[in-house]
């Protein structure tokens, strides 16, 4: 067999015997890494240490792995326009989370014979979010519902401690907003008191007169 020693270094084609006996010296293991080639190439390693090492590899690649998914957004054709909007925002979160949006529209009774309507009202929905995702499968009626699914636009898709990190900006984001309006709301507030105080001790003045 042709042997690897433990830092890569080629040591040469030797007998199985010999291979084992420098295993055996060096405290090492004698595993075959390609059983197939000719002579069979072997390598000198600490099996224990491989297994540890090639378990870490796959915890880490499972880590890493893209997260992408398909999300489903459903809509109503006699949809109103802040339930529009709030739906429209949750695509584009979507989006921007790099997953692929699945919106469907829904039809009612006589809706069915005009499926236009549906159709519009996703085309609609396209080009309020093309900054964020393109149209991959482009709307079509199956049964009752007219379907259309959205990809993310030149948006990487996020490996999950990403997405933990960017869920904890968010939140921070979210509570920095809540305090400015919150601050604002406080200001206004405050120039509304002094407004009617100021009011109050201009009649006063107005009355003394």
């Amino acid at each position: 067999m042709r042997l690897i020693g433990p830092k890569g270094e080629q040591v040469g084609v030797i007998a199985t015997s010999v291979a084992l006996n420098l295993a055996k010296e060096a405290n090492l293991d004698l595993v075959e890494v390609a059983p197939n080639a000719k002579p069979p190439v072997a390598k000198l390693i600490d099996y224990g240490k491989y297994k540890y090492n090639e378990k870490i590899k796959a915890r880490e690649a499972r880590r890493n792995q893209s997260t992408a998914e398909v999300k489903e957004i459903r809509f109503r054709l006699k949809i109103d326009a802040h339930d529009f909007d709030v739906k429209k925002g949750h695509v584009i979160r979507f989006l921007n989370g790099g997953d692929k949006v699945k919106v469907t529209i829904m039809l009612r009774g006589r809706e069915q014979s005009r499926p236009i309507g549906g159709v519009e009202l996703l085309q609609r929905l396209a080009e309020e979010v093309e900054e964020y995702g393109s149209v991959e499968f482009a709307p079509k009626q199956e049964g009752r519902n007219i379907i259309m699914t959205l990809a993310p636009k030149g948006k990487k898709v996020h490996t999950q401690s990403e997405q933990r990190r960017r869920g904890a900006e968010s939140r921070a984001e979210r509570q920095a907003r809540q305090a400015a309006r919150l601050a604002a709301k406080q200001e206004s507030q405050a120039q509304a008191a002094a407004q009617a105080k100021a009011q109050i001790a201009e009649a006063g003045a107005q009355e003394s007169k």
